[in-house]
């Protein structure tokens, strides 16, 4: 099961964790822009991962060394996640994050997308609405949609995502504490 609370938590530790050893100091406006683009980043690179959108290739899918597609693909929708988890905590909107079990249970339940390209641009319109117009509804949306991706489109189980959302932050506390 999907445990968002822990996970957000796990992701605002991580943060101020980098944030005071790096001793890092920006406004807060800084921040947020810079969690917005790294959060645009990920989404780039999980569609380039994927690469639903190379339709000129036979076999779709990167893998990193020693991995599968499916892992891969994995690792860097939990690293989208995680900008997702930070940009809501730094606007103050981790409410919208938190999702009931039964709304988990509805998300798996959608049908697939007929359009990737599209969910993909309308994704990122409406993380850009929530940036540029302080949209919380554009924002709590966007969320919604990335799960979906995750579920149906891409096929992860709960289990499957906050298992490797919990690996990934192993390595990024590795990678800290290795002068990263």
């Amino acid at each position: 099961m999907l445990e968002l609370a822990k996970l957000v938590q796990q992701s605002i530790s991580l943060d101020e964790q980098i944030t005071r050893d790096r001793d890092i100091e920006l406004p807060r406006k800084v921040q947020i822009e810079n969690a917005y683009v790294a959060l645009d980043v990920e989404l780039a690179e999980t569609a380039n991962t994927s690469e639903w959108f190379k339709v000129w290739k036979t076999h779709r899918g990167k893998a990193d060394e020693g991995q599968t597609p499916r892992q891969t693909l994995l690792t860097e929708y939990t690293d989208a996640m995680d900008f997702f988890f930070l940009v809501a905590a730094k606007k103050t909107w981790t409410h919208l994050i938190m999702i009931t079990e039964e709304d988990l249970t509805g998300l798996e339940k959608s049908r697939p997308a007929k359009d990737l390209d599209q969910q993909y641009l309308i994704l990122k319109r409406m993380l850009f609405n929530s940036h540029f117009d302080h949209r919380q509804e554009d924002f709590r949306h966007a969320w919604r949609l990335f799960l979906k991706w995750g579920f149906v489109d891409f096929g992860f189980s709960q289990d499957e995502i906050q298992t490797a959302y919990e690996e990934k932050r192993k390595v990024n506390l590795d990678r800290q504490a290795n002068d990263y």
